[in-house]
Protein backbone atom coordinates (compact mmCIF):
# COMPACT_ATOMS: atom_id res chain seq x y z
CA UNK A 1 0.00 0.00 0.00
CA UNK A 2 1.08 3.56 -1.20
CA UNK A 3 2.56 5.92 1.86
CA UNK A 4 -0.22 8.63 0.73
CA UNK A 5 -3.61 6.69 0.96
CA UNK A 6 -5.75 7.34 4.03
CA UNK A 7 -7.05 4.04 4.54
CA UNK A 8 -9.94 3.49 6.87
CA UNK A 9 -10.50 -0.33 7.26
CA UNK A 10 -14.06 -1.69 8.93
CA UNK A 11 -13.09 -4.35 11.60
CA UNK A 12 -16.75 -4.90 12.71
CA UNK A 13 -19.86 -3.37 13.62
CA UNK A 14 -20.54 -2.15 16.93
CA UNK A 15 -23.41 -3.05 18.70
CA UNK A 16 -25.34 0.33 18.13
CA UNK A 17 -25.21 -0.53 14.75
CA UNK A 18 -21.97 1.89 13.35
CA UNK A 19 -19.08 0.81 11.48
CA UNK A 20 -15.91 0.40 13.21
CA UNK A 21 -12.92 2.22 11.39
CA UNK A 22 -9.31 3.23 12.30
CA UNK A 23 -10.47 6.45 12.97
CA UNK A 24 -13.72 5.85 14.59
CA UNK A 25 -17.24 4.75 14.59
CA UNK A 26 -18.78 5.49 11.06
CA UNK A 27 -22.76 5.76 11.02
CA UNK A 28 -25.50 5.51 8.13
CA UNK A 29 -28.93 6.02 9.06
CA UNK A 30 -31.75 4.76 7.63
CA UNK A 31 -33.48 7.55 4.66
CA UNK A 32 -36.21 9.99 6.25
CA UNK A 33 -37.89 12.74 5.54
CA UNK A 34 -37.91 15.92 7.60
CA UNK A 35 -41.15 17.51 8.50
CA UNK A 36 -39.83 20.41 6.32
CA UNK A 37 -38.94 18.65 3.54
CA UNK A 38 -40.16 15.68 1.05
CA UNK A 39 -36.80 14.91 -0.26
CA UNK A 40 -35.65 11.73 1.00
CA UNK A 41 -32.45 12.22 2.82
CA UNK A 42 -29.59 10.56 5.85
CA UNK A 43 -27.76 11.50 8.59
CA UNK A 44 -24.08 10.39 8.30
CA UNK A 45 -22.23 10.30 11.90
CA UNK A 46 -18.55 10.32 12.47
CA UNK A 47 -17.46 9.61 16.29
CA UNK A 48 -13.84 9.45 16.45
CA UNK A 49 -11.61 7.43 19.30
CA UNK A 50 -10.99 7.72 22.80
CA UNK A 51 -8.00 6.31 24.64
CA UNK A 52 -8.92 3.17 27.03
CA UNK A 53 -8.51 4.86 29.97
CA UNK A 54 -9.66 8.03 29.18
CA UNK A 55 -12.47 8.62 31.97
CA UNK A 56 -15.10 10.01 28.95
CA UNK A 57 -15.12 7.26 27.03
CA UNK A 58 -18.16 5.77 27.20
CA UNK A 59 -17.25 2.35 25.93
CA UNK A 60 -14.69 1.44 28.81
CA UNK A 61 -16.28 3.54 31.52
CA UNK A 62 -18.97 0.89 31.31
CA UNK A 63 -16.73 -2.01 31.35
CA UNK A 64 -16.88 -4.52 34.51
CA UNK A 65 -13.41 -4.31 35.16
CA UNK A 66 -13.73 -0.61 35.48
CA UNK A 67 -13.31 -0.75 39.00
CA UNK A 68 -9.94 -3.00 39.14
CA UNK A 69 -8.40 0.29 37.00
CA UNK A 70 -9.50 2.76 40.31
CA UNK A 71 -8.81 -0.19 42.89
CA UNK A 72 -4.94 0.33 40.84
CA UNK A 73 -4.71 3.93 41.36
CA UNK A 74 -5.89 3.80 45.30
CA UNK A 75 -3.17 0.89 46.00
CA UNK A 76 -0.43 3.08 44.59
CA UNK A 77 -1.63 6.21 46.52
CA UNK A 78 -1.70 4.11 50.11
CA UNK A 79 1.37 2.49 48.76
CA UNK A 80 3.41 5.76 48.49
CA UNK A 81 2.12 7.58 51.67
CA UNK A 82 3.68 4.32 52.97
CA UNK A 83 6.66 4.99 51.43
CA UNK A 84 7.04 8.26 53.09
CA UNK A 85 5.96 7.77 56.36
CA UNK A 86 8.67 5.28 56.34
CA UNK A 87 11.28 7.36 55.29
CA UNK A 88 10.16 10.49 57.24
CA UNK A 89 10.61 7.94 60.36
CA UNK A 90 14.18 6.62 58.67
CA UNK A 91 15.68 10.12 57.47
CA UNK A 92 13.84 12.81 58.25
CA UNK A 93 12.45 13.52 55.11
CA UNK A 94 9.73 11.81 52.54
CA UNK A 95 12.19 10.96 49.70
CA UNK A 96 15.47 11.29 48.60
CA UNK A 97 16.44 14.40 45.80
CA UNK A 98 19.73 12.48 44.44
CA UNK A 99 17.56 11.24 41.86
CA UNK A 100 15.84 14.77 40.70
CA UNK A 101 19.53 15.89 41.05
CA UNK A 102 20.58 14.02 38.40
CA UNK A 103 18.05 14.22 35.93
CA UNK A 104 18.10 18.08 36.31
CA UNK A 105 21.78 18.55 35.27
CA UNK A 106 22.19 20.64 32.69
CA UNK A 107 18.92 20.99 32.12
CA UNK A 108 19.47 24.22 30.10
CA UNK A 109 21.82 22.71 28.15
CA UNK A 110 19.22 19.85 27.49
CA UNK A 111 16.20 22.08 26.25
CA UNK A 112 18.53 24.15 23.95
CA UNK A 113 19.48 21.04 22.48
CA UNK A 114 15.71 19.71 22.09
CA UNK A 115 14.69 23.35 20.76
CA UNK A 116 17.15 23.03 18.20
CA UNK A 117 16.38 19.58 17.27
CA UNK A 118 12.57 20.59 16.60
CA UNK A 119 13.24 23.77 14.86
CA UNK A 120 15.48 21.75 11.81
CA UNK A 121 13.20 19.64 11.44
CA UNK A 122 11.24 22.73 9.75
CA UNK A 123 13.69 21.99 6.75
CA UNK A 124 10.75 19.59 5.32
CA UNK A 125 9.00 22.08 4.35
CA UNK A 126 11.26 23.80 1.84
CA UNK A 127 12.34 20.41 0.52
CA UNK A 128 8.72 19.58 -0.13
CA UNK A 129 8.31 22.94 -1.68
CA UNK A 130 10.98 22.10 -4.49
CA UNK A 131 9.65 18.23 -4.49
CA UNK A 132 6.29 20.14 -5.53
CA UNK A 133 7.43 22.67 -7.85
CA UNK A 134 9.24 19.73 -10.09
CA UNK A 135 13.25 21.22 -9.16
CA UNK A 136 13.79 18.01 -6.78
CA UNK A 137 12.68 14.32 -8.49
CA UNK A 138 12.32 12.69 -5.21
CA UNK A 139 12.73 9.15 -7.03
CA UNK A 140 15.71 9.18 -6.36
CA UNK A 141 17.33 12.67 -6.03
CA UNK A 142 14.79 13.63 -3.12
CA UNK A 143 14.69 9.97 -1.63
CA UNK A 144 18.66 10.24 -0.92
CA UNK A 145 18.80 13.73 0.17
CA UNK A 146 16.03 13.04 2.52
CA UNK A 147 17.74 10.11 3.51
CA UNK A 148 21.04 11.63 4.18
CA UNK A 149 19.56 14.57 6.18
CA UNK A 150 17.73 12.42 8.40
CA UNK A 151 21.00 10.16 9.13
CA UNK A 152 22.60 13.61 9.82
CA UNK A 153 19.89 14.72 12.96
CA UNK A 154 20.69 11.30 14.38
CA UNK A 155 24.20 11.44 14.01
CA UNK A 156 24.08 14.71 15.41
CA UNK A 157 22.22 14.33 18.39
CA UNK A 158 23.88 10.71 19.31
CA UNK A 159 27.45 12.30 18.86
CA UNK A 160 26.17 15.25 20.94
CA UNK A 161 25.13 13.28 23.96
CA UNK A 162 28.21 11.64 24.22
CA UNK A 163 29.71 14.66 24.12
CA UNK A 164 28.33 16.40 27.23
CA UNK A 165 28.77 13.27 29.01
CA UNK A 166 24.94 13.56 30.36
CA UNK A 167 23.29 11.02 32.90
CA UNK A 168 21.01 8.29 31.65
CA UNK A 169 17.94 10.25 32.10
CA UNK A 170 18.81 13.41 29.51
CA UNK A 171 20.59 10.84 27.21
CA UNK A 172 17.78 8.72 26.72
CA UNK A 173 15.37 11.66 26.37
CA UNK A 174 17.27 13.47 23.80
CA UNK A 175 17.78 10.62 21.54
CA UNK A 176 14.31 9.13 21.88
CA UNK A 177 12.93 12.67 20.88
CA UNK A 178 15.25 12.39 18.02
CA UNK A 179 13.83 9.22 16.84
CA UNK A 180 10.40 10.68 17.01
CA UNK A 181 11.45 13.74 14.89
CA UNK A 182 13.36 11.43 12.30
CA UNK A 183 9.99 9.09 11.87
CA UNK A 184 7.83 12.65 11.85
CA UNK A 185 10.29 14.21 9.22
CA UNK A 186 10.28 10.92 7.21
CA UNK A 187 6.33 10.49 6.94
CA UNK A 188 5.89 14.72 5.80
CA UNK A 189 8.90 14.21 3.13
CA UNK A 190 7.35 10.67 1.76
CA UNK A 191 4.05 11.30 1.74
CA UNK A 192 4.71 14.30 -0.40
CA UNK A 193 7.27 12.67 -2.11
CA UNK A 194 5.19 10.52 -3.11
CA UNK A 195 2.70 12.55 -4.05
CA UNK A 196 4.82 14.19 -6.73
CA UNK A 197 4.88 10.88 -8.17
CA UNK A 198 1.01 10.38 -8.22
CA UNK A 199 0.63 14.25 -10.03
CA UNK A 200 2.78 12.72 -12.42
CA UNK A 201 0.66 9.88 -13.02
CA UNK A 202 -2.34 11.47 -12.88
CA UNK A 203 -1.57 14.20 -15.96
CA UNK A 204 -0.46 11.24 -17.95
CA UNK A 205 -3.23 9.20 -17.40
CA UNK A 206 -5.32 12.07 -18.15
CA UNK A 207 -3.41 12.89 -21.55
CA UNK A 208 -4.02 8.82 -22.43
CA UNK A 209 -7.88 9.79 -21.52
CA UNK A 210 -7.85 12.75 -23.88
CA UNK A 211 -6.06 10.87 -26.92
CA UNK A 212 -8.43 7.82 -26.32
CA UNK A 213 -11.56 9.89 -26.52
CA UNK A 214 -10.49 11.13 -30.21
CA UNK A 215 -11.36 7.68 -31.56
CA UNK A 216 -14.82 8.61 -30.18
CA UNK A 217 -15.52 11.63 -31.78
CA UNK A 218 -13.39 13.74 -29.39
CA UNK A 219 -13.46 15.16 -25.74
CA UNK A 220 -16.81 17.37 -25.96
CA UNK A 221 -18.62 14.63 -27.45
CA UNK A 222 -17.60 12.06 -24.84
CA UNK A 223 -18.33 14.28 -21.75
CA UNK A 224 -22.10 14.20 -23.86
CA UNK A 225 -22.00 10.96 -24.18
CA UNK A 226 -21.06 10.48 -20.43
CA UNK A 227 -23.93 12.93 -19.52
CA UNK A 228 -26.47 11.16 -21.70
CA UNK A 229 -25.78 7.87 -20.50
CA UNK A 230 -25.34 8.95 -16.89
CA UNK A 231 -28.99 10.47 -17.12
CA UNK A 232 -30.45 7.13 -18.68
CA UNK A 233 -29.22 5.29 -15.57
CA UNK A 234 -30.92 7.60 -13.17
CA UNK A 235 -34.31 7.32 -14.91
CA UNK A 236 -34.05 3.73 -14.82
CA UNK A 237 -33.55 3.87 -11.16
CA UNK A 238 -36.29 7.07 -10.68
CA UNK A 239 -38.89 4.36 -12.38
CA UNK A 240 -37.60 1.39 -10.65
CA UNK A 241 -38.03 3.26 -7.05
CA UNK A 242 -41.38 5.01 -7.87
CA UNK A 243 -42.75 1.94 -8.64
CA UNK A 244 -42.79 1.01 -5.07
CA UNK A 245 -45.42 3.57 -3.57
CA UNK A 246 -46.03 2.11 -0.06
CA UNK A 247 -42.42 3.06 0.93
CA UNK A 248 -43.29 6.39 1.72
CA UNK A 249 -45.39 5.28 4.69
CA UNK A 250 -43.00 3.41 6.29
CA UNK A 251 -40.56 6.32 5.79
CA UNK A 252 -39.11 7.57 8.78
CA UNK A 253 -39.90 11.28 9.55
CA UNK A 254 -37.98 12.14 12.70
CA UNK A 255 -34.07 12.95 12.90
CA UNK A 256 -32.36 10.40 13.62
CA UNK A 257 -29.86 11.05 17.20
CA UNK A 258 -26.70 12.55 17.19
CA UNK A 259 -24.37 10.48 18.87
CA UNK A 260 -22.59 12.20 21.17
CA UNK A 261 -19.35 14.07 20.58
CA UNK A 262 -19.71 13.26 16.79
CA UNK A 263 -19.57 15.26 13.95
CA UNK A 264 -22.44 14.85 11.14
CA UNK A 265 -23.49 15.80 7.90
CA UNK A 266 -26.68 14.97 5.42
CA UNK A 267 -26.27 13.18 2.17
CA UNK A 268 -29.09 11.93 -0.11
CA UNK A 269 -30.78 8.68 0.04
CA UNK A 270 -28.87 7.00 -2.91
CA UNK A 271 -25.27 8.34 -2.15
CA UNK A 272 -26.20 6.69 2.28
CA UNK A 273 -27.26 3.53 0.50
CA UNK A 274 -24.15 3.45 -1.54
CA UNK A 275 -22.00 4.35 0.82
CA UNK A 276 -23.85 1.62 3.31
CA UNK A 277 -23.07 -1.08 0.89
CA UNK A 278 -19.87 -0.63 0.58
CA UNK A 279 -18.96 -0.25 4.12
CA UNK A 280 -20.61 -3.27 4.97
CA UNK A 281 -18.51 -5.11 1.42
CA UNK A 282 -15.31 -4.52 3.32
CA UNK A 283 -16.40 -6.11 7.02
CA UNK A 284 -14.14 -8.94 7.05
CA UNK A 285 -15.11 -12.19 7.35
CA UNK A 286 -13.63 -13.93 9.89
CA UNK A 287 -10.73 -14.46 8.24
CA UNK A 288 -7.33 -16.92 8.14
CA UNK A 289 -4.91 -15.20 10.00
CA UNK A 290 -2.60 -13.02 9.01
CA UNK A 291 0.90 -14.91 8.96
CA UNK A 292 2.80 -11.71 9.14
CA UNK A 293 1.32 -11.00 12.57
CA UNK A 294 0.57 -7.01 11.01
CA UNK A 295 -2.33 -5.80 10.36
CA UNK A 296 -2.70 -4.21 6.82
CA UNK A 297 -5.19 -1.98 5.25
CA UNK A 298 -7.72 -2.09 2.36
CA UNK A 299 -8.04 0.58 -0.04
CA UNK A 300 -9.30 3.65 1.14
CA UNK A 301 -13.27 4.74 -0.19
CA UNK A 302 -13.36 7.65 -2.52
CA UNK A 303 -14.55 11.12 -0.92
CA UNK A 304 -13.97 13.03 -4.31
CA UNK A 305 -16.44 13.30 -7.23
CA UNK A 306 -15.85 10.46 -9.91
CA UNK A 307 -14.63 11.76 -12.95
CA UNK A 308 -17.75 12.71 -15.60
CA UNK A 309 -16.60 10.24 -18.04
CA UNK A 310 -16.82 7.18 -15.52
CA UNK A 311 -20.48 6.78 -16.81
CA UNK A 312 -19.19 7.18 -20.54
CA UNK A 313 -20.88 3.69 -22.49
CA UNK A 314 -17.62 2.94 -23.99
CA UNK A 315 -15.34 0.39 -21.34
CA UNK A 316 -12.19 1.73 -22.30
CA UNK A 317 -12.74 5.36 -21.70
CA UNK A 318 -14.92 4.40 -18.26
CA UNK A 319 -11.50 2.33 -17.21
CA UNK A 320 -9.25 5.13 -17.59
CA UNK A 321 -11.98 7.71 -16.07
CA UNK A 322 -11.80 5.22 -12.98
CA UNK A 323 -8.33 4.69 -12.80
CA UNK A 324 -8.00 9.44 -13.31
CA UNK A 325 -10.80 9.36 -10.74
CA UNK A 326 -8.55 7.27 -8.38
CA UNK A 327 -5.28 8.88 -8.39
CA UNK A 328 -6.86 12.13 -8.09
CA UNK A 329 -8.86 10.70 -5.17
CA UNK A 330 -4.98 10.63 -3.55
CA UNK A 331 -3.93 14.27 -4.05
CA UNK A 332 -6.79 15.22 -2.20
CA UNK A 333 -7.91 14.77 2.29
CA UNK A 334 -10.91 12.64 2.62
CA UNK A 335 -11.94 15.18 5.82
CA UNK A 336 -14.31 18.10 5.62
CA UNK A 337 -11.49 20.50 4.04
CA UNK A 338 -10.55 18.93 1.32
CA UNK A 339 -7.31 19.56 1.17
CA UNK A 340 -5.73 19.36 -1.92
CA UNK A 341 -2.21 18.60 -2.86
CA UNK A 342 0.65 20.75 -2.77
CA UNK A 343 -1.41 23.42 -0.84
CA UNK A 344 -0.85 21.78 2.03
CA UNK A 345 2.55 22.25 1.76
CA UNK A 346 2.90 24.74 4.36
CA UNK A 347 5.06 26.19 7.73
CA UNK A 348 1.59 26.54 9.59
CA UNK A 349 0.44 23.00 8.39
CA UNK A 350 3.68 21.38 9.11
CA UNK A 351 3.50 23.08 12.66
CA UNK A 352 0.67 21.62 13.64
CA UNK A 353 1.41 18.22 12.04
CA UNK A 354 4.40 18.84 14.74
CA UNK A 355 2.31 19.18 17.53
CA UNK A 356 -0.77 16.16 16.70
CA UNK A 357 0.64 13.08 18.63
CA UNK A 358 1.31 10.69 15.74
CA UNK A 359 4.00 9.83 13.35
CA UNK A 360 2.27 9.49 10.36
CA UNK A 361 1.70 12.15 8.22
CA UNK A 362 -2.02 12.77 6.32
CA UNK A 363 -3.16 15.48 4.18
CA UNK A 364 -5.71 15.96 6.47
CA UNK A 365 -6.92 14.39 10.11
CA UNK A 366 -10.33 14.05 12.40
CA UNK A 367 -10.29 16.79 14.27
CA UNK A 368 -12.56 17.83 17.35
CA UNK A 369 -14.89 21.17 17.46
CA UNK A 370 -12.74 22.92 20.59
CA UNK A 371 -10.72 22.82 23.33
CA UNK A 372 -11.73 21.59 26.59
CA UNK A 373 -10.38 23.91 29.50
CA UNK A 374 -11.21 21.37 31.90
CA UNK A 375 -9.77 17.92 29.90
CA UNK A 376 -6.49 19.86 29.54
CA UNK A 377 -6.42 20.92 33.31
CA UNK A 378 -7.01 16.83 34.36
CA UNK A 379 -4.37 15.81 31.94
CA UNK A 380 -1.96 18.01 33.28
CA UNK A 381 -2.82 16.96 36.81
CA UNK A 382 -2.62 13.77 35.72
CA UNK A 383 1.05 13.55 34.35
CA UNK A 384 2.31 15.66 37.35
CA UNK A 385 0.89 13.41 39.68
CA UNK A 386 1.65 9.93 38.13
CA UNK A 387 5.42 11.11 37.58
CA UNK A 388 5.53 12.14 41.65
CA UNK A 389 4.48 8.33 41.27
CA UNK A 390 7.06 7.09 39.08
CA UNK A 391 9.59 9.14 40.49
CA UNK A 392 9.11 7.82 44.22
CA UNK A 393 9.02 4.06 42.66
CA UNK A 394 12.69 5.14 40.86
CA UNK A 395 13.90 6.64 44.11
CA UNK A 396 12.82 4.39 46.78
CA UNK A 397 12.79 0.61 44.91
CA UNK A 398 15.12 0.66 41.96
CA UNK A 399 17.59 2.84 42.07
CA UNK A 400 18.74 1.64 45.84
CA UNK A 401 18.87 -2.03 44.62
CA UNK A 402 21.07 -1.57 41.09
CA UNK A 403 22.81 -4.92 40.84
CA UNK A 404 26.68 -4.86 41.35
CA UNK A 405 29.25 -7.19 40.26
CA UNK A 406 29.24 -9.42 43.49
CA UNK A 407 25.34 -9.74 43.83
CA UNK A 408 23.61 -12.70 42.97
CA UNK A 409 21.72 -12.51 39.41
CA UNK A 410 18.47 -14.22 40.64
CA UNK A 411 18.29 -12.19 44.00
CA UNK A 412 18.79 -8.83 41.44
CA UNK A 413 15.99 -10.17 39.72
CA UNK A 414 13.95 -10.58 42.09
CA UNK A 415 13.94 -7.29 43.93
CA UNK A 416 14.14 -5.70 40.27
CA UNK A 417 11.42 -7.40 39.06
CA UNK A 418 7.79 -5.66 40.98
CA UNK A 419 9.31 -2.14 40.81
CA UNK A 420 10.18 -2.17 36.74
CA UNK A 421 7.02 -3.29 36.55
CA UNK A 422 5.28 -0.59 37.83
CA UNK A 423 7.56 1.87 36.49
CA UNK A 424 6.92 0.55 33.10
CA UNK A 425 2.89 1.16 33.95
CA UNK A 426 3.22 4.45 35.17
CA UNK A 427 5.93 5.42 32.69
CA UNK A 428 3.01 4.01 29.75
CA UNK A 429 0.41 6.00 31.64
CA UNK A 430 2.26 9.19 31.67
CA UNK A 431 3.34 8.78 27.72
CA UNK A 432 -0.30 7.40 26.00
CA UNK A 433 -2.91 8.76 28.46
CA UNK A 434 -1.96 12.05 29.85
CA UNK A 435 0.63 13.37 27.31
CA UNK A 436 -0.71 12.49 24.13
CA UNK A 437 -4.18 13.45 24.85
CA UNK A 438 -2.77 16.87 26.34
CA UNK A 439 -1.61 17.64 22.58
CA UNK A 440 -4.63 15.90 21.13
CA UNK A 441 -6.29 18.26 22.27
CA UNK A 442 -4.23 21.64 22.02
CA UNK A 443 -4.28 20.19 18.18
CA UNK A 444 -7.94 19.35 18.27
CA UNK A 445 -6.97 16.00 16.83
CA UNK A 446 -10.04 13.82 17.31
CA UNK A 447 -7.91 10.12 16.80
CA UNK A 448 -7.28 9.44 20.59
CA UNK A 449 -6.78 5.45 20.37
CA UNK A 450 -2.84 5.67 21.12
CA UNK A 451 -2.62 2.35 22.19
CA UNK A 452 -5.04 -0.95 22.31
CA UNK A 453 -5.94 -2.95 24.97
CA UNK A 454 -3.64 -5.63 24.34
CA UNK A 455 -6.51 -8.27 22.82
CA UNK A 456 -7.34 -10.12 19.98
CA UNK A 457 -11.05 -9.79 20.08
CA UNK A 458 -12.74 -6.35 19.35
CA UNK A 459 -15.36 -6.54 22.30
CA UNK A 460 -13.19 -7.53 24.94
CA UNK A 461 -11.74 -4.84 27.27
CA UNK A 462 -9.15 -6.76 28.72
CA UNK A 463 -5.61 -6.50 29.31
CA UNK A 464 -4.77 -10.42 28.41
CA UNK A 465 -2.32 -10.59 25.21
CA UNK A 466 -1.08 -13.95 24.83
CA UNK A 467 2.10 -13.37 22.09
CA UNK A 468 3.98 -10.59 21.69
CA UNK A 469 2.99 -9.83 18.05
CA UNK A 470 -0.08 -8.82 19.61
CA UNK A 471 1.67 -6.92 22.35
CA UNK A 472 4.37 -5.25 20.11
CA UNK A 473 1.26 -4.21 18.05
CA UNK A 474 -1.44 -2.81 20.12
CA UNK A 475 1.14 -0.94 23.14
CA UNK A 476 2.37 1.48 21.10
CA UNK A 477 0.19 2.59 18.40
CA UNK A 478 2.17 5.36 16.80
CA UNK A 479 4.96 3.49 16.02
CA UNK A 480 3.49 0.32 15.18
CA UNK A 481 1.36 2.93 12.59
CA UNK A 482 4.76 4.28 11.23
CA UNK A 483 6.18 0.73 11.26
CA UNK A 484 3.10 -0.26 8.75
CA UNK A 485 3.16 2.65 6.50
CA UNK A 486 6.89 3.74 5.76
CA UNK A 487 8.83 0.12 6.47
CA UNK A 488 6.38 -3.23 6.28
CA UNK A 489 4.18 -2.16 3.31
CA UNK A 490 7.02 -0.77 1.00
CA UNK A 491 8.96 -3.91 1.55
CA UNK A 492 6.06 -5.89 0.78
CA UNK A 493 6.12 -3.59 -2.40
CA UNK A 494 9.50 -5.37 -3.46
CA UNK A 495 7.83 -8.70 -3.86
CA UNK A 496 9.20 -9.97 -0.50
CA UNK A 497 6.99 -11.97 1.78
CA UNK A 498 5.07 -10.94 4.35
CA UNK A 499 7.38 -13.34 6.63
CA UNK A 500 10.39 -11.49 5.08
CA UNK A 501 8.84 -8.14 5.23
CA UNK A 502 8.11 -9.22 9.07
CA UNK A 503 11.72 -10.00 10.12
CA UNK A 504 13.28 -6.86 8.61
CA UNK A 505 10.46 -4.61 10.48
CA UNK A 506 11.53 -6.48 13.64
CA UNK A 507 15.35 -5.82 12.72
CA UNK A 508 15.14 -2.14 12.30
CA UNK A 509 13.01 -1.94 15.34
CA UNK A 510 15.31 -3.80 17.45
CA UNK A 511 18.40 -1.67 15.52
CA UNK A 512 17.25 1.69 16.73
CA UNK A 513 16.27 0.05 20.50
CA UNK A 514 20.10 -1.42 20.79
CA UNK A 515 21.18 2.49 19.69
CA UNK A 516 19.13 3.97 22.77
CA UNK A 517 20.63 1.45 25.06
CA UNK A 518 24.05 2.26 23.99
CA UNK A 519 23.81 5.63 24.08
CA UNK A 520 21.86 5.23 27.66
CA UNK A 521 24.76 2.58 28.72
CA UNK A 522 27.60 3.76 26.85
CA UNK A 523 28.35 0.16 26.27
CA UNK A 524 27.46 -1.17 23.28
CA UNK A 525 26.35 -5.14 24.43
CA UNK A 526 23.68 -6.29 22.04
CA UNK A 527 21.32 -8.01 25.19
CA UNK A 528 18.35 -5.66 23.84
CA UNK A 529 18.64 -6.34 20.29
CA UNK A 530 18.72 -9.95 21.09
CA UNK A 531 15.65 -10.16 23.10
CA UNK A 532 13.83 -8.43 20.26
CA UNK A 533 15.07 -11.11 17.45
CA UNK A 534 14.05 -13.89 19.96
CA UNK A 535 10.46 -12.62 19.99
CA UNK A 536 10.00 -14.24 16.24
CA UNK A 537 10.28 -17.62 17.02
CA UNK A 538 8.44 -16.87 20.46
CA UNK A 539 5.57 -15.50 18.22
CA UNK A 540 6.32 -18.66 15.35
CA UNK A 541 5.57 -20.77 18.16
CA UNK A 542 2.37 -18.99 19.47
CA UNK A 543 0.71 -19.40 16.35
CA UNK A 544 1.02 -23.19 16.83
CA UNK A 545 -2.68 -24.61 17.41
CA UNK A 546 -2.49 -26.04 20.81
CA UNK A 547 -0.48 -23.20 22.24
CA UNK A 548 -2.93 -20.62 19.92
CA UNK A 549 -6.12 -22.58 21.53
CA UNK A 550 -4.36 -22.31 25.16
CA UNK A 551 -5.22 -18.46 26.15
CA UNK A 552 -4.18 -18.94 29.36
CA UNK A 553 -1.13 -20.24 29.73
CA UNK A 554 -0.01 -17.73 26.48
CA UNK A 555 -1.51 -14.91 28.51
CA UNK A 556 0.88 -16.11 31.81
CA UNK A 557 3.99 -16.61 29.43
CA UNK A 558 3.46 -13.03 28.49
CA UNK A 559 3.07 -11.33 31.38
CA UNK A 560 6.05 -13.32 33.05
CA UNK A 561 8.18 -12.52 30.22
CA UNK A 562 7.16 -8.74 30.53
CA UNK A 563 8.03 -9.01 34.44
CA UNK A 564 11.03 -10.79 33.68
CA UNK A 565 12.27 -8.50 30.47
CA UNK A 566 12.76 -4.77 32.12
CA UNK A 567 15.18 -6.20 35.45
CA UNK A 568 16.83 -8.65 33.15
CA UNK A 569 17.99 -5.44 31.25
CA UNK A 570 19.35 -3.40 34.12
CA UNK A 571 21.27 -6.11 35.65
CA UNK A 572 22.80 -7.04 32.15
CA UNK A 573 23.33 -3.30 30.77
CA UNK A 574 24.76 -2.47 34.18
CA UNK A 575 26.45 -5.40 35.83
CA UNK A 576 28.07 -6.91 32.58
Amino acid sequence: MDAASKPSPINHRTASGGFKTSEGTLYVSKPFRSKSSKKLRALITFAPRKSHFDITNEATGSNEFRGFFSLFWISIFIFTIRTYVRSIEASGRPLNLDFATMFSQDAITLAISDAVLVLCTGMCVPFAMLVSKGWIRYYWTGVIIQHLFQTSVLFIAVTWTFNRQWPWVQSGFLTLHSLVMIMKMHSYMTVNGHLQQVTEQSQSLLDHLRETTEAFGGWQKALSDARAHRAELDAQMANSSSQDDGTQESTPTRTPEIQPGAHSSYVDSHTATALRRRLAAQIPTPPAENASGIETEPRPMLNNGPHPLVDHPAGEISSLAKEYTELQSELTSTGPENITWPNNITFKNFAVYQLIPTLVYELEYPRTEKIRPGYLFEKTVATFGTFALLYTVTESFILPFIPTTDQSFLRSLLDLALPFMIAYLLLFFIIFECICNGFAELSYFADRQFYEDWVSHPDLNRWNSTSWDEFSRKWNKPVHAFLLRHVYAPILSYELSRTSAMFVTFLLSACVHELVMVVVSQKFRMYLFVLQIVQIPMIVISRIPIVKRNKLLGNIVFWLGLYAGFPLLCVAYVTY
